[in-house]
């Protein structure tokens, strides 16, 4: 089912197909699904701000809308000066509780074409999917007691920001205005998932597809890839980060 958007401060382009952001000195944009969904699968085609690019961020995630308790998973594109790579930041929310970054360069110029980037969620685990190549997971963890996200249903959004105080080089790298107008773009919105209001039984139903044993684990070779991108593109974990948490958080000894 296709992406149904609200549109603010961003532009319909190729006949309502994609959508441009745009980000200036003045403001930045972004737009919304009009509803809400409790598992399922949202994906979309994305093209990056290219060149220098550093201080922005494009983003790319769902939430529950619930202020303390919320839930929310995200992609966020870090900008960059021009010629070094692109870092994609993932992180998790899981019952109000957040600080699970995770940062890959790509391996790829996400500027220079559309590339897919997809969310599944199931009851079984959340993965972070570049062009079917899973670079996260996160598991059902809730019976050895660590938060998972199983209760709030989250909508869909897009934005085009400014972040200079800490997206690029910690915040180092600042907006150059003088390139501005900065343009992302989006194409091919895709989520097949319960949408809320809808029926009651959805959520809980095992006969959805995203609920399947094919889509409780990683296969072999999603797997295989998963591994190559911790080994080759993962540049920040914070199951890792000893400065901030001396003891690992309970969801990365749980293993993910």
């Amino acid at each position: 089912m296709a992406l149904s958007t609200r549109v603010n401060q961003s532009r319909q382009i190729e006949g309502g197909r994609a959508i441009q952001l745009v980000l200036d000195q003045s403001s930045g944009c972004g737009f919304a699904s009009k509803r809400q969904y409790l598992f399922g699968r949202v994906s979309m085609k994305i093209k990056l701000v290219p060149g220098d690019s550093a201080g922005t961020v494009t983003a790319f995630y769902m939430n529950s809308d619930t202020d303390t308790v919320r839930d929310e998973l995200d992609f966020e594109f870090l900008g960059n000066r021009s010629g070094q790579p692109y870092t994609v930041q993932t992180n998790i929310y899981a019952h109000g509780k957040g600080d699970r970054e995770q940062r890959v360069n790509l391996w790829f110029d996400p500027a220079a074409d559309f590339h897919s980037y997809t969310i599944m969620w199931n009851h079984h685990h959340v993965v972070f999917y570049v062009d079917e190549v899973p670079i996260r997971v996160y598991k059902n963890n809730e019976a050895k007691g660590i938060p998972y996200l199983l209760h709030q249903p989250m909508g869909v959004y897009s934005t085009l920001w400014e972040a200079d105080d800490w997206a690029t080089r910690g915040g180092l790298e600042k907006i150059d205005w003088s390139k501005a107008p900065f343009l992302a773009y989006y194409k091919d919105f895709d989520i097949e998932g319960c949408s809320v209001p809808g029926p009651s039984n959805c959520a809980t139903n095992p006969a959805n597809w995203w609920e399947g044993a094919g889509y409780q684990a990683l296969n072999a070779i999603e797997y295989r890839r998963y591994k190559w991108v911790r080994m080759n593109h993962m540049i920040y974990d914070y199951c890792t980060d000893r400065s901030r948490y001396p003891v690992p958080p309970p969801e990365c000894l749980a293993g993910y």
